[in-house]
């Protein structure tokens, strides 16, 4: 019932915005300045927040959070840089607290970076209050939350845009460079992940000093990522982190621009990890020894695109091992690997060995690294956080297209709650929906990304 209400939403919607959906009316001139507003200043809403200070079109006018020592450790920053104090909220520990702040009419744009489980709620409330969204990843829990976050931006038409650092990762660029310029040949199929050691941060020590590891507390004991991310390991299982994998192939894919997913389906090992991790840090003995944990130690995903290419996600974040994203280009003229950093283009490569990736790198280097590369200097994740605040911010000022827009975000996003119905259905392949109504056959692709944003 609700997955056909929706539809029957989303068709009326659509129909009325087709054509009009990324063109903001609310916005009549090209903007020098924006004012915004930060939800949630915790580890990784400051990081943001460095970004936001750092620019000079930027006026920060507005904090939200009801931890009162990470609102602290933000009004820190804003004065280390000697900008004027924003207003705040959250002190009274009240969870409605960004409702005020949206209220307040004094926004242009706000950055969500808070729990996953807020994003969708959030980034409804400021779209309705006509306030341009950066969400951080994930775009909602629920299936339904993701219908209902494009469905809200449909009747609003506010601009909406996924906070996805990894696109703007200099080798992904490139990469994405030598797709456009048919380097791989024509595009066969694709890998990528999250594949990064979380035991420390979803456990720690409960010390707000001590954000990562120390301990084996999460929940109400633990602290920062601990107090909230832990609970999804414990409650859920599927593919929980898809976009930082998944945004960089649909880019290269054209998802939702002449493509789209069309089938879906999910495995998860056992889960072990984070229990054996639990143990060896804190004894058989700890309470949270008896936690069971339903997230499988690597879940793997598989989703099939309607032009042909197959695309396989690798979600692996509670056993011991080193970082990567495992991305995959291959094609009919040969393939790129990140792991490795290596890639083999038949003609170019001597057959059967790899050739390091850098000079390719250099030769295809995207004209935004070409142009911000030292600006981008200090940033975080390698300068990535950089761009993807420079593109939301950029785009917002001229009224241009959200470079990662609604339809990538529910997209992309959609590919946990599916993953999770697939697994506690046995397994099951299901089909994708298709979040643009059809659109996907006539949009353009806007990933080659100018060197404007």
């Amino acid at each position: 019932m609700d997955k056909q209400f929706n539809r029957r939403d989303f068709l009326a919607t659509g129909a009325a915005l087709a054509g009009g959906l990324l063109l903001p009316k609310a916005y009549a001139a090209t903007r020098q300045r924006v004012r915004i507003g930060l939800i949630g200043t915790g580890m990784r809403g400051q990081v943001l927040l460095q970004e936001l200070l750092r620019r000079d079109d930027v006026d920060l006018v507005a904090l939200c959070d009801i931890e009162p020592i990470m609102l602290g450790k933000a009004l820190k920053q804003v004065e280390k840089f000697n900008k004027p104090k924003p207003k705040t909220f959250g002190e009274d520990r009240d969870p409605q607290a960004y409702k005020r702040m949206l209220d307040a009419g004094a926004l242009d744009g706000v950055i969500i970076a808070t729990p996953w489980e807020w994003h969708a709620p959030m980034a409804i409330a400021a779209m309705q209050a006509k306030v341009a969204v950066g969400c951080e990843v994930v775009a909602g829990v629920t299936l339904q939350d993701h219908w209902d976050v494009l469905n809200t931006q449909l009747k609003t038409q506010t601009p909406y845009m996924l906070l996805e650092n990894v696109c703007f990762r200099r080798d992904v660029m490139a990469v994405l460079q030598m797709v456009r310029a048919g380097v791989f040949g024509e595009l066969v199929h694709l890998q990528g992940g999250y594949q990064h050691d979380l035991r420390a941060v979803k456990f720690n020590s409960g010390d707000p000093a001590k954000p990562y590891g120390g301990g084996v507390e999460y929940g109400a004991k633990g602290w920062s990522e601990a107090r909230w991310r832990t609970e999804h390991s414990v409650q859920r299982n599927g593919e929980l982190y898809p976009s930082h994998g998944i945004g960089p192939c649909a880019m290269y894919t054209n998802i939702n621009r002449g493509n789209r997913f069309t089938r879906i389906n999910a495995f998860a090992t056992k889960a072990r990890g984070l229990h054996d991790y639990v143990v060896k840090q804190g004894g058989a003995g700890h309470p949270n020894a008896k936690t069971s944990f339903k997230l499988g130690d690597v879940v793997t995903t598989t989703l099939a695109c309607e032009n042909g290419e197959t695309i396989i996600l690798q979600h692996d974040t509670s056993l011991p091992r080193p970082y990567s994203l495992g991305f995959r280009v291959q094609g009919t003229d040969g393939l790129w690997m990140d792991l490795n950093h290596s890639i083999h283009i038949e003609g170019k490569s001597k057959p059967h060995q790899w050739d390091d990736f850098q000079a390719w790198q250099d030769k295809y280097e995207h004209p935004l690294w070409k142009k911000y590369a030292k600006t981008a200097e200090g940033a975080g994740h390698g300068g990535m956080d950089f761009f993807v605040i420079h593109s939301f911010i950029e785009a917002l000022k001229a009224q241009a297209p959200m470079p990662i827009d609604i339809y990538d975000a529910v997209s992309w996003s959609a590919i946990t709650p599916l993953s999770e119905q697939s697994i506690a259905q046995n397994f099951q392949t299901l089909d994708f929906p298709d979040f643009t109504n059809g659109q996907w056959k006539t949009r353009k692709p806007i990933f080659a990304f100018d060197d404007r944003y």
